[in-house]
């Protein structure tokens, strides 16, 4: 190397030494932003992540970060976004000599190649804050930076005339120490339904289509919506004034008035005989309870009906069964001995004792709660053991499930970052599963029984980003609860206060959703900001009306089953057609596996017998004892849907339709042997020896099927069919063609 050469490089070298100095020397220093200009880390670097989407699920934020940099999802873990960005590796990420060649803008801006490809311009305000910060030795945060403590929309409700109207839509952030910022360039936007209304990247809320719909903004960990109105054109529409029984009509039709949607009238007396017995019995009205209905002159004979179906056994046993469903009643392991029989037993039995007696719902949950004994005797302590069928109990899953059941806040999302569609995060979380770190299952007095325990010394649970232990803390709280002995006693006082509305909520949207095959809240138990219900104002009436009820079911489904709404015809009006989610007509709705084979038995007169369970024994009341079998324990319950217990979502119950459904229908032992089984020696038989005339026999078929009389035309084309020689084989193929027929396989 020359002479000349050696002095270049010397001089290049002196003339960068101070620059190389200062940033080694400033490379994450504490740096206190509120104090400057300078930008903070976490108030202002953050949220850039944060709107550029490199800190979401499918970027930087997924669990195992992309292409060697990782952040954690959406900003949950500050310290060590900081650590990773510009600790980690030194000079390469943030380089504070020529800040404008760090990979973090480069990148971002699209100079070098980039997976996540160009997330801003190279001068736009998301570029300035990080050059700056950089420019600034890219300085870590001094002290306590305040957090965000919620955000707001400027309109929350919003009102269009036509479509390709425009409103711009603004976002305050409010932070712990009461200060407030406008950080509607950092939030990031989204729709339920673009077909009605779109929301852009700067906030601008521009209407599409006649509808109703939400649109949110979210920053930090907040997300708040506003709702959008775009109404129809208001030619041709007439609000029918319909009367209203009680406040559930009142505010679905001011919903209905608002939107332009007029609702349908009445269903006659045989639909709505059908629909509620279905709904509250699980099965068909028989023939008797058909003609005293109809031939009752009493104007109000539906409330009676309704009565009549609250108090009866069938209803008992069919609430019983959607919560035994839901609580997981079956005979699978949990012992290691593959024998839970008894516990099973033990805890439908007093499930049911609960329901009979109408207890208030939030008392039967708070015994559950805190329960504690034998497993084979204590009904109440089956929580812990249906829930958790591993020989171990599992707090995270029995907390998750707990929120889920009874809260309708899926949890589980929080287990390992702060929950990306919701409020909750991981100090809530494990705050949460603290309620159950304490609960113990011992060997009891066989090898079915389980003693269920309440362990003075367990610990709380452990936070996994640092962890610490977290002690119990209620949903939405911020302080842990008492610390003096079993935490449960605070969970169940908590669940047992009228202005929960958490539980409150979650409990009357799922008998609306079982009364009209959809929630106000869909699903049913997936209650968040980005899910908001169809109707706020009903669901927060039916939620304080259940507390007036002391947490009643049968009181609150009185309500409702007399509410004009649940007696809409399935006919929607014109401007109601496209109605799916405001209630407006009633929804047609497939039976239920159990409920389907329930209705078969019904009708044909011919018992049904389950895997080990007595012959007679109703679907809806059936447990799976079968061991060995994976899914409800009978292959027909399997084909058509019923929930095999595995979870506590509501979705593990299905009614979609299948090619195997329509093969078992026409070929399957479950109609088709029950109707010739009634047609030699059963129902049918006695209809066809006790009518006189063909039309009696048709009517009588129809009204023991369908519950109701055969249209004119039905009937000419069925006396059409018959002939002095195949008399009782046409009416056998019109028993099984009726049974088989989509109006007896849904409700409606």
């Amino acid at each position: 190397m020359n002479l000349k050469s050696i002095l270049t490089l010397v001089i290049a070298g002196l003339s960068l030494f101070p620059n190389v100095i200062h940033a080694a020397d400033s490379l994450g220093d504490k740096h206190d932003a509120s104090q400057s200009n300078v930008p903070g880390f976490r108030r202002d670097v953050m949220p850039v992540f944060f709107r550029a989407g490199c800190n979401s699920g499918t970027c930087h934020g997924s669990a195992s970060g992309k292409d060697g940099y990782m952040l954690s999802l959406f900003g949950y873990d500050a310290d060590g976004d900081y650590r990773r960005t510009v600790e980690e590796m030194p000079g390469r990420r943030i380089n504070t000599a020529l800040p404008e060649e760090s990979l973090l803008i480069l990148k971002a801006i699209g100079a070098v190649p980039h997976t996540g490809g160009k997330r801003f311009e190279r001068d736009s305000d998301l570029a300035k804050v990080l050059l700056d910060w950089i420019k600034a030795g890219a300085p870590d945060d001094v002290g306590n930076v305040p957090e965000v403590a919620g955000i707001e929309v400027s309109k929350p409700s919003i009102v269009f005339d036509k479509a390709s109207e425009i409103v711009d839509l603004r976002v305050t952030a409010t932070y712990a120490d009461g200060s407030t910022r406008d950080v509607t360039h950092l939030a990031l936007f989204g729709t339920n339904n673009s077909s009605v209304a779109e929301i852009d990247t700067e906030g601008r809320v521009s209407s599409k289509g006649p509808g109703d719909t939400t649109v949110f903004a979210r920053f930090s960990r907040f997300t708040v919506g506003a709702e959008v109105i775009v109404l129809p054109s208001i030619e041709g529409f007439a609000w029918p004034n319909p009367p209203e029984n009680n406040f559930i009509d009142k505010l679905v039709f001011e919903r209905l008035q608002k939107l332009r949607i007029a609702p349908s009238e009445l269903c006659d007396d045989e639909t709505f005989l059908r629909r509620v017995t279905l709904d509250l019995a699980a099965r068909p009205p028989s023939v008797e309870e058909y003609h005293a209905f109809m031939s009752d002159t009493s104007a109000d004979k539906r409330s009676q009906k309704i009565d009549e179906l609250l108090a009866s056994e069938d209803f008992t046993d069919y609430i019983t069964a959607l919560w035994g469903e839901l609580f997981r009643i079956n005979s699978q392991d949990y012992t290691g001995r593959a024998d839970s029989h008894k516990p099973a037993n033990a805890f439908n039995a007093w499930l049911r004792d609960q329901i009979a007696a109408d207890r208030p719902f939030d008392e039967v949950v708070a015994d559950m709660t805190t329960a504690v004994g034998s497993t084979n005797i204590d009904g109440q302590t089956g929580l812990y053991t249906m829930l958790i069928k591993n020989y171990k109990l599992d707090p995270k899953v029995l907390a998750a499930d707990y929120s889920q059941l009874f809260l309708g806040v899926r949890m589980q999302c929080a287990e390992c970052h702060n929950h990306p569609f919701d409020r909750w995060t991981m100090d809530d979380y494990y705050g949460f599963v603290s309620f159950f770190t304490c609960v113990e299952r011992k060997t009891g007095s066989d090898s079915r029984d389980r003693t269920v325990i309440f362990d003075p010394s367990a610990p709380p649970a452990m936070h996994a980003l640092d962890g610490r232990r977290v002690p119990a803390k209620l949903l939405g709280e911020v302080e842990p609860v008492s610390g003096d002995g079993d935490p449960r006693r605070a969970l169940a006082a908590w669940i047992k206060d009228p202005e929960n509305d958490l539980f409150n909520r979650n409990i009357v949207n799922r008998l609306w959703a079982h009364l009209f095959g959809i929630g106000i809240v869909d699903p049913v138990d997936d209650f968040r900001a980005t899910n908001p219900p169809a109707n706020g104002p009903l669901l927060e009436a039916l939620a304080d009306r259940f507390a007036e009820h002391d947490r009643k079911l049968r009181p609150m489904v009185r309500d409702i089953c007399n509410s004009r709404v649940y007696q809409l015809s399935i006919e929607p009006t014109p401007s109601g057609k496209d109605d799916q989610r405001q209630f407006s007509h009633a929804q047609l709705r497939r039976l239920r596996a159990d409920v389907m084979l329930d209705s078969i038995v019904a009708v044909t007169g011919e018992p049904r017998s389950y895997p080990r369970a007595p012959t007679g024994t109703k679907a809806i009341n059936y447990i799976n004892r079968n061991h060995y079998y994976s899914a409800t324990g009978d292959f027909v319950l399997d084909t058509f849907g019923q929930s095999p217990r595995k979870t506590v979502c509501a979705c593990d119950t299905r009614t979609d339709p299948s090619l195997t459904q329509v093969m078992h229908l026409l070929v399957g032992d479950t109609s088709g042997p029950r109707v010739h089984t009634a047609a030699r020696n059963g129902v049918l038989k006695k209809i066809i020896e006790n009518k006189t005339t063909p039309e009696a026999i048709i009517e009588a078929i129809f009204i023991r099927v369908l519950a109701r009389r055969p249209t004119p035309a039905e009937l000419e084309m069925t006396l059409g069919l018959l002939t002095d020689e195949n008399q009782t084989s046409v009416y056998e193929d019109i028993f099984a063609a009726l049974i088989n027929s989509s109006e007896f396989l849904f409700n409606h």
